[in-house]
């Protein structure tokens, strides 16, 4: 049993890309034994590269996969099929994210897998479902598109654009983490486990939250704005002597101390913007004023001086600026993980060195959830491919759940 509030749950990942491996590392965080099975290429994202750390790592990879150990398995091959069914049999959870009917065809799927093992807690990561999206290729590109987020990001009068991430896949992920944490909940109380199952289509979806809302009620969906918000203002960035700030005004003692500190007090009097619904209304006349004002000084000026004043404000950082101004607020977003002699990683062709490397840390982000008693645990670096093969890789068998409780249950 291993460390961790997860150290007693075996992980049988069978995911690639993004979405399952972001779901299994966090899991793994909290101390699950995650088997990462890849096929003989490897993840597709071991060759997404450059960019590569300091090991010739694809960044790509590394970023989600730490904490877990790497077998290769050909599921078109006997023996490696064998394995495969093995170590599903014996997990607590399998998640998988291939195009539906790929597992069944391999004679692991849900029904398959939990005819054997009736305690596994079986996760399916599709990109719009198991019934006429079957087909559909889950790129995230593709369903940022058709799932509306790219109709409300980018310029007003400009081209759709995505979002600079691949949300999609990352809240799919979250959500895949939320129900196998709920199914394990409810197999501690019945034995018994089930199928859980995410979309990324219905991630996006249930993500648009006031957006899809406001569509709903009133039959009119919401249009590209920029930077705007559609329901409040000021809310938006706005241009400064030197570079751009946020500035993101939720009330109306807010807003009045943003004409005061802006040296303009006379704008909260103003009844184009007395009231949240009258500054919405005229958003491109305040944006002139609020812009003639911050034209006088430096964002790092206007972003003090308001947050002195309790208006929210800050600086567009770029991503290397975000992680350091989290590590200025004691956040450590960062979990470093010693790599000793660290191996040339097998399938990124010149990308790796033949010789061994010397001792470093690897980096990434931390995981996001803070547990009081039991926090996260950076144990591992992203594995090699394969790097935990071997005849001897995983028990033969394992007890699973407790038995099912057949007497009354009443109230907990």
């Amino acid at each position: 049993m291993g460390h961790g509030v997860l150290g007693d749950i075996r992980v049988a990942d069978f995911s690639r890309v993004l979405a399952g491996p972001y779901a299994t590392m966090l899991l793994a965080d909290f101390g699950a034994d995650v088997i990462k099975i890849e096929a003989p290429a490897g993840d597709d994202t071991r060759h997404w590269a450059p960019p590569v750390d300091a090991t010739g790592r694809a960044t790509y990879f590394g970023g989600v996969n730490r904490n877990k150990r790497s077998v290769v398995l050909d599921l078109a091959d006997a023996a490696g099929l064998a394995e495969a069914r093995r170590l599903a049999t014996s997990a607590d959870v399998v998640i998988e994210n291939f195009r539906p009917g790929v597992m069944a065809r391999f004679g692991l799927d849900h029904e398959a897998v939990r005819a054997v093992n009736p305690g596994v807690v079986y996760c399916s990561i599709t990109g719009f479902g198991t019934g006429e999206g079957t087909a559909l290729p889950g790129y995230d590109l593709l369903v940022q598109a058709v799932g509306g987020l790219m109709s409300i990001t980018g310029p007003r009068d400009g081209e759709a654009s995505k979002v600079g991430v691949a949300l999609v896949d990352v809240l799919a992920g979250q959500n895949a983490v939320a129900g196998i944490l709920l199914a394990l909940r409810e197999r501690d109380r019945t034995g018994e486990g089930q199928l859980v199952e995410v979309s990324l289509l219905q991630s996006l979806l249930s993500a648009l939250t006031n957006q899809a809302s406001s569509t709903l009620a009133t039959g009119t969906p919401p249009r590209r704005m920029g930077n705007q918000h559609p329901s409040i203002a000021p809310y938006a960035v706005f241009r400064a002597a030197d570079r751009d700030l946020v500035i993101a005004v939720g009330n109306d003692k807010q807003f009045r101390a943003l004409a005061e500190v802006l040296g303009a007090p006379e704008l909260a009097d103003d009844a184009r913007f007395r009231g949240n619904a009258a500054r919405v209304a005229h958003r491109d006349e305040l944006r002139a004023a609020i812009e003639q004002a911050l034209a006088a000084a430096s964002e790092a000026h206007w972003v003090d001086a308001l947050t002195r004043a309790g208006v929210p404000a800050g600086i567009v950082n770029d991503v290397a600026e975000a992680i350091a101004f989290a590590e200025s607020l004691g956040l450590e977003p960062v979990a470093e993980i010693e790599e000793a002699d660290a191996p040339a990683r097998p399938g990124l062709g010149t990308l790796a060195a033949l010789a061994p490397r010397p001792a470093q840390a690897h980096r990434s982000i931390a995981n996001p959830i803070g547990l009081s008693a039991s926090p996260a645990d950076y144990r591992t670096a992203p594995p090699a491919l394969g790097e935990h093969g071997g005849a001897d890789w995983l028990p033969r068998a394992r007890p699973l759940a407790r038995p099912q409780d057949s007497s009354p249950k009443g109230p907990r």
